[in-house]
């Protein structure tokens, strides 16, 4: 028998014994198709479930579906064969239906997958995995639209769980050990030193989102910026209102990274403040040196998974680990301008500044 690890040897041992179905079928594949094509923070929370399957099984070939603007988040990653680029910008209009069955012949090459997951959990998604020619197919509980049509096996998930345990339930299902506490998990990122990186010390701030109510106004930025003193802050993100006559501190790279360089920056930063956003998650990926601003989103679900990171929400700080779920859950709005330069005042504390 092949030297599995520790933990995946467990996992055949329950399988041969008193685990049927899921714990077989991975044991058994040789080839996985991972669908996940969106979105940037939905990629993120998914890549621990991914690392605990390929660690339990090495020799196991995964390709992962992504959207074409996401692909370089997970290009260079050791756990995958393959990022297969899903085209979303070019599947709209009349032929939107030809050109999808055409692009989805790639999902079966060179052969079929043994197991796919289905961790999108929407029509799509499901189609895809279907003509993928896939021998099982595993989705969650939570799907939507159908999906769990073209499931042959569901796993059952808490919809209120954040969505990292949320898909840890998959590797769970499957037989796999999975790490008790955050530390323990794996969040590969890609890292690209920019040419011309910024001054140490400084302090990165992701203030826009593309999800409704969840952005800082022009307003509070520069509130922000002015109340950060002398500390240099690195303004980062895409799209956005433009943002002009910025103090002497800030360094404007909006719309100016990709998505290697924006983790570096991050990974880099004396202490990271962003609003609930994709970044968000990537900078909590990366570690716990940061802030997530919250308005109606609830932390306990879509907040930064690293329990020592930081959220703001209704005008109170705390741990990501430690959350009132009255406050998490509750109705709340973005800060003011007085309440932004609360924030920073915390910023510099947290970060040693002041």
């Amino acid at each position: 028998m092949p030297d599995y690890p520790e933990c995946w040897q467990t996992a055949l041992n329950l399988a041969n014994n008193t685990m049927p179905g899921l714990a077989r079928e991975l044991s058994n594949a040789r080839r996985l198709l991972v669908i996940k094509p969106s979105s940037l923070g939905d990629i993120v929370h998914a890549l621990p479930a991914v690392a605990v399957i390929k660690s339990a099984m090495p020799e196991l070939e995964i390709r992962w579906v992504a959207n074409e603007e996401f692909v370089p988040l997970l290009e260079g990653n050791a756990d995958l064969e393959e990022v297969i680029a899903f085209p979303r910008s070019r599947m709209r209009g009349p032929l939107s239906v030809l050109r999808f069955l055409g692009w989805s012949r790639t999902l079966s090459l060179p052969e079929p997958p043994d197991l796919v997951i289905d961790f999108q959990g929407l029509f799509r998604s499901g189609l895809m995995a279907s003509r993928s020619g896939g021998a099982k197919v595993v989705g969650l509980s939570d799907g939507r639209e159908f999906a769990g049509f073209f499931h042959h096996h569901r796993v059952e998930v808490d919809p209120d769980a954040h969505a990292v345990d949320r898909y840890l339930e998959v590797p769970c299902a499957l037989g796999v050990e999975v790490p008790s506490e955050d530390t323990g998990l794996s969040f590969k990122l890609p890292l690209e030193k920019p040419e011309s990186p910024p001054p140490e010390g400084f302090v990165l701030l992701h203030p826009f989102s593309r999800g409704a109510g969840k952005s800082l106004t022009v307003e509070s930025v520069l509130a922000f910026c002015e109340a950060m003193g002398q500390c240099p802050v690195v303004l980062v993100g895409r799209g956005g209102p433009k943002l002009e006559s910025l103090p002497g501190n800030v360094h404007n790279w909006m719309n100016a990274t990709g998505l290697a360089q924006l983790a570096w920056l991050m990974e880099n930063a004396l202490f990271n403040v962003s609003v609930d956003s994709g970044p968000a998650h990537m900078a909590a990926a990366l570690g716990e040196n940061l802030l997530v601003i919250h308005g109606w989103s609830d932390p306990l679900k879509v907040g930064p998974y690293r329990k020592q990171a930081w959220v703001w929400k209704s005008g109170k700080f705390f741990r990501a680990g430690n959350a009132d779920p009255a406050v998490a859950r509750g109705q709340g709005k973005l800060p003011d301008i007085a309440q932004i330069k609360e924030i920073a005042s915390q910023v510099r504390e947290i970060a040693g500044l002041s």
